[in-house]
């Protein structure tokens, strides 16, 4: 089966926000929207979307979440919230830890996840993994049926998600992505939460960071 992607990269930060739907589809699920609402909406409309089943959050760094309440506000989606982040959600001006970020509005999530769950949304079928390490409740999102991955801040081309913020484990972040390539084929596309699309198969052949998992 097919899907759509559209990437619309938002923020000081440029994180990439996704809007996901079935070809031609009227509703879409939208993951990780962290800036940029008004441009978020506009593109909904410019592609006839007219619902919104879900926001899924992989985590909750304010450069993902930023446009959470607005985006929710306009559109009535349920948020789908790490539940191990569903308090950085609700009080996420305690979480910027930056200066010149914010303030953002805090949203207490509709709905958590821990990985485990399958979702039926928009017509899709929505797999949660658990990934850590980066943060402590990062979930990644996959359309197993369309071979992809929302990865978040796990896995980017090229590189992997930082450890030196709090919650951040090097070696719980590569189990993480160990999982993922266990679980997936290589041919399997990853949209990243920063930087290009990529594939499983290109970043355990070059991506310098994964050395160790080569190795085994």
């Amino acid at each position: 089966m097919s899907v759509e992607v559209t990437t619309l990269t938002v923020g000081a930060l440029q994180e990439n926000c996704y809007i996901v739907r079935r070809p031609g589809a009227e509703t879409a699920l939208i993951f990780d929207p962290g800036d940029e609402a008004e441009r978020i909406l506009a593109a909904l409309e410019e592609r006839g979307i007219s619902t919104v089943a879900a926001i899924l959050l992989t985590h909750t760094h304010f450069d993902h979440v930023g446009a959470v309440t607005p985006v929710q506000a306009a559109t009535s989606a349920p948020v789908y919230c790490p539940v191990r982040e569903a308090e950085i959600l609700a009080n996420i001006n305690d979480y910027v830890r930056f200066p010149g970020f914010g303030p953002f509005d805090s949203y207490v999530a509709d709905e958590t996840v821990a990985g485990g769950e399958s979702l039926e949304l928009a017509g899709l079928t929505v797999d949660v993994h658990f990934t850590p390490g980066h943060s402590p409740g990062h979930v990644t999102y996959a359309l197993r049926e369309e071979n992809t991955l929302l990865s978040g801040d796990v896995l980017f081309m090229g590189s992997v998600g930082r450890v030196d913020l709090p919650g951040g484990d090097w070696p719980t972040l590569l189990a993480s992505i160990d999982g993922l390539l266990g679980a997936y084929p290589d041919d399997a596309t990853v949209y990243p939460g920063h930087g290009p699309i990529t594939t499983l198969g290109h970043e355990r052949a070059s991506n310098p960071f994964l050395t160790e998992l080569a190795h085994r």
